[in-house]
């Protein structure tokens, strides 16, 4: 009984630790931890070097080879993304290099902006 009473206190005291850390900080709204998630620790996305591979404006997707994406803790690589907007697509074409922002939107990795490197 002993056991089982210690147990049960130690399976306490880890959730209660658990929740705590989950909970937010005073003054923080929903909107701002939203924000946080999206855009990574520092609360900004950065511009990402690349070059455009392929684009397929029919699928609303471009294919970038790509650095390192930090707010998406992503290594460079090679890979398709949709992008929000599909106007974008007539800004760029095959072999261009560019510069880029990408979020995570509904369990896809998505372009946000997109523009032609200097």
């Amino acid at each position: 009984m002993k056991t089982l009473n210690t147990a049960l206190i130690v399976s306490t005291l880890l959730l209660g630790t658990a929740h705590a850390q989950t909970a937010t900080k005073p003054g923080m709204d929903m909107m701002t931890m939203e924000a946080t998630q999206k855009t990574g620790p520092t609360g900004s996305m950065d511009m990402v070097d690349g070059e455009v591979r392929k684009v397929d404006k029919d699928a609303k997707k471009i294919t970038l080879k790509h650095g390192e994406i930090k707010n998406l803790e992503m290594p460079g690589m090679t890979m398709v993304f949709q992008v929000k907007d599909p106007a974008m697509l007539d800004k760029v074409k095959v072999g261009d290099k560019v510069r880029f922002t990408a979020e995570k939107s509904n369990g896809a990795i998505v372009i946000a902006d997109i523009q032609l490197a200097k």
